[in-house]
């Protein structure tokens, strides 16, 4: 899939263990790990909004677009 997560990347910028997300987020840590191995097919965005907020960055920042090689 063309679209990196990079949720781990945020996290240890900010100094914050998953379990600590998923418990602002108010979400299961089995579910936030589906989000940072990329294996969710989607996000909403009050949950994007949520994450951005938890963890003072921007939607690029945990999202990446790598076009695949043909």
């Amino acid at each position: 899939m063309p679209i990196i997560i990079n949720l781990d990347v945020m996290l240890a910028k900010r100094k914050m263990q998953s379990k600590e997300l998923a418990e602002i987020l108010n979400v299961t840590p089995a579910n936030l790990s589906i989000l940072k191995t990329g294996k969710a097919r989607g996000i909403r965005f009050d949950s994007l909004e949520a994450i951005c907020k938890a963890l003072k960055c921007q939607p690029g920042d945990i999202l990446e677009y790598v076009e695949e090689e043909s």
